[in-house]
């Protein structure tokens, strides 16, 4: 088949032309002896193809030339295999005895000025996993992607809370109707949505309105965190809530929208079944006008908006 007879390809929410396809075939015509990783740099680059942080979509890219390839319109160098060295995968790592604590039994204003700050010593990292393994109902996993690992801690410096924010949930209808976007838009721009994965109150803390004044210092202080860490700054936050063990007091507290429920089904893929069970959705906008900015055909990654 010639690249002329190629119609356009869509990837990852971007349609490619047919005269960019052929850029890229030419590229790789040039290029023969290049490696599958410097490859999809090359046309990354060429493409301006980035992700939210800047950094080259080259997984992305990768799948688009393998489509190309099946298209029979070139021919992708082998892929280069290296010897992986014999280690195993680290695992969250924390003591199975958790330190004592006395019991915080107050009103808010007894330990303002509250202090919400990421973890961000190896120490404080590994202290944030104990808490969160322990007592969160759903354990502590290494998020993947952009997150940001969150301390709350009192007046006398007394940790109160924890929370984690990450990537958001890949497709979900009743947030996605109600933000507005289509398929394409949501591929493009997921990375500006961040998700509320784990969120505790230290089990013995016993504090009136607490949650919702740390969600509340987390909103206002996210976006300057995020572009801190990962370049770019989010527009919309979400949160999952399970109604069997709560019904999103906090979150409603801290004018949280609740814009639906999870279907329980998860996102389908061949071979896999799930056991889970549907969420409330809350989100709570971080820009006036997220929803025209998560529309827009494309955001540029490390780009203030």
């Amino acid at each position: 088949m010639t690249i002329s007879q190629v119609a356009e390809i869509e990837q990852c929410g971007r349609t490619f032309t047919n005269q960019e396809i052929a850029e890229i075939a030419e590229t790789v015509k040039v290029f023969p002896n290049l490696s599958q990783t410097t490859l999809t740099e090359t046309i990354c680059e060429h493409l301006e193809w980035f992700t939210a942080t800047g950094r080259y979509k080259k997984d992305a890219c990768l799948k688009l030339l393998r489509k190309i390839e099946a298209a029979g319109t070139i021919n992708l160098p082998p892929r280069r295999t290296r010897a992986k060295p014999h280690t195993s995968k680290a695992k969250i790592a924390f003591s199975k005895t958790p330190p004592t604590h006395q019991p915080v039994h107050c009103k808010l204003k007894d330990v303002r000025p509250i202090s919400v700050k990421p973890a961000a010593s190896r120490n404080e990292v590994e202290l944030w996993n104990q808490y969160v393994g322990q007592y969160h109902y759903l354990g502590c996993k290494q998020p993947f992607g952009c997150f940001i690992r969150y301390f709350a801690r009192s007046a006398n410096g007394e940790i109160l809370a924890c929370a984690l924010f990450a990537g958001a949930a890949k497709s979900i209808s009743a947030r996605d109707n109600w933000i507005g976007w289509n398929s394409t838009q949501r591929l493009r721009n997921l990375p500006w949505v961040v998700n509320n994965s784990r969120f505790i109150i230290m089990p013995w803390v016993k504090i009136p309105h607490l949650a919702s004044h740390v969600l509340g210092q987390i909103r206002r202080r996210i976006t300057s965190d995020w572009f801190t860490l990962w370049g770019y700054r989010p527009l919309l936050m979400e949160s999952f809530v399970d109604p069997a063990r709560y019904d999103g007091t906090c979150y409603k507290a801290s004018n949280w929208k609740l814009v639906g429920k999870t279907t329980g089904e998860g996102l389908a893929r061949t071979g896999k079944t799930y056991t889970t069970t549907p969420k409330l959705i809350f989100t709570m906008p971080l820009q006036k006008n997220f929803r025209r900015q998560l529309c827009r055909e494309y955001l540029i990654g490390r780009v203030e908006i």
